[in-house]
């Protein structure tokens, strides 16, 4: 599929974008370094195209964490400006993981639980 001069801006505007993310997150207290590099390396639209794919990425659980998910890649790839730059597949799969957001992620969170101890305070699990 060749791309005509739109389509290069649209790619170069996602790239920025996805760079600009590094920057929201690091605002946000946490440093997604891996995701920086790799869109350095690959392209923003390329990054975004594999990542999408990739299960329990640690960036959307935290901007999950934070009530941010519309700073995530996911919501950038889903803006309309973008849409054009990936197939319908990778579009239902950035909806899919901002729908199941507040949902179960892959990675459970310990939390503590108090249990009785015979003849003395309760106890921390953790």
């Amino acid at each position: 599929m060749k791309i005509g001069p739109a389509g290069n801006h649209a790619r170069e505007r996602f790239h920025k974008q996805m760079l600009a993310l590094y920057d929201v997150c690091s605002a946000l207290g946490f440093r997604p370094v891996l995701f920086r590099r790799y869109v350095i390396l690959n392209g923003g639209v390329s990054a975004a195209k594999e990542l999408v794919f990739k299960p329990g990425t640690t960036g959307l659980e935290r901007l999950i964490d934070l009530g941010k998910t519309g700073h995530s890649m996911e919501a950038t790839m889903l803006l309309p400006e973008f849409q054009p730059l990936f197939s319908a597949e990778e579009l239902k799969e950035a909806r899919e993981r901002l729908a199941n957001a507040n949902r179960s992620r892959s990675r459970g969170r310990l939390t503590p639980s108090v249990t009785e101890r015979p003849g003395g305070p309760p106890k921390s699990s953790i």
